[in-house]
């Protein structure tokens, strides 16, 4: 599956931005959306502030092959 991602251009670099991006949006989200409907801007804020475990568990396991590469053949 890494190596799909990979192959597919995605880096360790760009999971761990999308996880500092997902806690940033999340609180976005929840302060933007204060003023609406509150029970659903908070439950949106978390929905969307999950992803970041999400992210880096794919950032962790694409830095490992990423090292795994790097290594002499």
């Amino acid at each position: 599956m890494m190596k799909a991602l990979r192959e597919l251009g995605l880096t360790s670099d760009i999971a761990y931005a999308g996880a500092a991006a997902s806690i940033g949006l999340s609180i976005a989200i929840w302060v933007i959306s204060k003023g609406d409907d509150k029970e659903h801007a908070e439950r949106f804020g978390i929905f969307v502030g999950l992803w970041a475990p999400t992210f880096v568990g794919i950032g962790n396991a694409l830095a490992e092959q990423e090292a795994l590469d790097r290594l002499p053949a």
